[in-house]
């Protein structure tokens, strides 16, 4: 009884920085089918996968650097108390509506508003983008941008922070929506980031890990064969377990050819990216205009566009400084919890798709952005060296 009360004790984190490699791994694993055992693509070259291993190097050097990473662990465990004193003090002390707190309501409000505006959004398209290559095309306006930095904040934000059941309900709205949108790698980062949010704040046995990781991958095989279906220009013969590993075997042989292409387009996917707001260039088409000669939406991986932009050292710079800042807020979020665990989810979660995608959404960067001012202001408060 004793040993299997260990065994039931002991929790492995699998969502620490490292899932970041191994999913890696499994991307190539996954394309490796439609690469290797079929006559739809022709496997890249071997220089790929040199710099994928170096790319992996980097990003594990992000993870341990500084060694004072494990010294800063010890300090947060003997400081936590000063920010547990602080920490929303006068937010929690005001009770509104008698049982909500003015904390929680600010975050309902945060998410309704993504969920309002993503609503407006759908109805200036005037139709449902997931059944529209068109439609889809254009469904990315700056409506749909706010709209998901404010749901996705929010709804992390408010399930790490507070146990009401009723909160899912905001969860299964906002996920219907952004699926209708017929963008993937919308509702699987949404999906993605509460899971991680709900297994660092609940009590999850291995049936609810199961299920989200079920339920992650129906959504992913789903949107992405009906999305690719709903356009009208192409014609696909492949089913939906075939498509999958097409489109990650494409994405490798696309990287492949950028590793000679290194410094191509002098910064300008990286520039593209920070000014999204206000420029009608997408990145992804640049890829595909440089790669291809084509201008189609192409993904290039989370190496691609770095070595496109600069080469091999930007892109090792690149994810050191991924591997290192995952590092930091993971660190963080393990004896904060609460709002710093809502942080690092939807950091983690946007990293995953960046596997496939590349780092060419303003949105992610937005998140890191946030993200390293949260480190700031907790090494702050904590009074770390």
């Amino acid at each position: 009884m004793n040993l299997k009360s260990n065994l039931k004790s002991i929790r492995i984190d699998i969502f620490n920085p490292n899932i970041i490699v191994f999913l890696i791994f499994l991307f190539i694993a996954i394309a490796i089918p439609i690469l290797y055992f079929s006559k739809e693509l022709h496997p890249p070259s071997f220089q790929v996968y040199i710099f994928i291993t170096i790319g992996i190097i980097f990003f594990k050097l992000g993870t341990f650097f500084p060694k004072v990473l494990s010294k800063i662990s010890k300090i947060v465990k003997n400081k936590i108390k000063i920010l547990e004193n602080i920490k929303e003090e006068k937010l929690n002390d005001i009770k509104l509506f008698e049982h909500y707190d003015i904390l929680e309501l600010i975050l309902v409000a945060i998410v309704s508003i993504g969920i309002i505006l993503q609503i407006a959004n759908l109805f200036i398209l005037g139709g449902i983008p997931l059944f529209s290559g068109v439609l889809k095309g254009n469904a990315a306006t700056r409506i749909w941008l706010f709209s998901y930095i404010f749901f996705l904040l929010g709804i992390n934000l408010l399930l790490a922070k507070f146990k009401r059941k009723s909160h899912y309900l905001f969860l299964l709205i906002g996920l219907s929506l952004f699926t209708l949108t017929g963008y993937r790698t919308t509702p699987i980062t949404i999906l993605l980031s509460v899971f991680v949010t709900l297994y660092y704040t609940r009590n999850f046995e291995m049936k609810h890990n199961i299920f989200f990781f079920i339920l992650i991958a129906i959504l992913l095989t789903a949107i992405g064969f009906i999305a690719t279906k709903s356009i009208e220009w192409q014609q696909w013969r492949l089913n939906p377990i075939d498509l999958i590993s097409y489109r990650a075997g494409f994405t490798l042989n696309i990287l492949d050819r950028a590793t000679y292409l290194q410094g191509s387009t002098n910064g300008s996917l990286f520039y593209y990216t920070l000014t999204g707001f206000f420029e009608s260039v997408n990145p992804r088409v640049l890829v595909g205009e440089v790669v291809i000669g084509k201008s189609h939406a192409i993904t290039s991986t989370i190496f691609g566009p770095a070595i496109l932009d600069f080469g091999l050292l930007a892109m090792a710079i690149q994810m050191f400084t991924i591997g290192f800042i995952l590092k930091l807020l993971h660190l963080l979020q393990k004896y904060l919890k609460g709002i710093a665990t809502g942080l690092y989810a939807i950091i983690l979660a946007q990293t995953i798709v960046w596997i496939e995608t590349g780092p060419t959404d303003i949105v992610v960067w937005i998140f890191y952005l946030i993200g390293i001012f949260a480190i700031i202001y907790y090494f702050y408060k904590l009074k770390l060296p």
